[in-house]
């Protein structure tokens, strides 16, 4: 292995405490080169914790949210304090669904049916 990719690995590792509240403090350096905000991913893969940026990437809704607010008449302020109020509900809902999906897949919860969902042919 080359010295340079030694270093980047090294660089790219450090070892942290986690405290009796199972709290970590990211190291400042990690922190600033990934742009982290107040929350992030946290996800298990293969036996490893992986802490990544959250991605909030509600655009594709904030489209549709702002065609919805127009035709209800909002405009000016009015307008983009209805915008943020239903942006925060996108982000609670994906949040909820995520969970609930990770529950599903835990075994913690059954999974809805189509029945479940659309009902029934009957």
């Amino acid at each position: 292995m080359p010295t340079t990719a030694m270093k980047d690995d090294f660089m790219n590792s450090k070892i942290i405490s986690v405290s009796k509240k199972r709290q970590i403090t990211i190291p400042l350096d990690f922190y600033k080169k990934l742009d982290l905000s107040k929350e992030v991913e946290c996800s298990l893969e293969d036996g490893k914790i992986i802490i990544q940026p959250l991605h909030k990437d509600t655009s594709e809704f904030s489209v549709e949210i702002l065609k919805d607010l127009v035709s209800q008449g909002y405009s000016g302020n009015e307008l983009v304090e209805k915008f943020e109020t239903q942006s925060k509900g996108i982000k609670n809902a994906i949040t909820n669904m995520r969970e609930e999906a990770d529950a599903i897949a835990a075994g913690e919860k059954p999974a809805a049916t189509f029945d479940d969902i659309f009902g029934s042919e009957d």
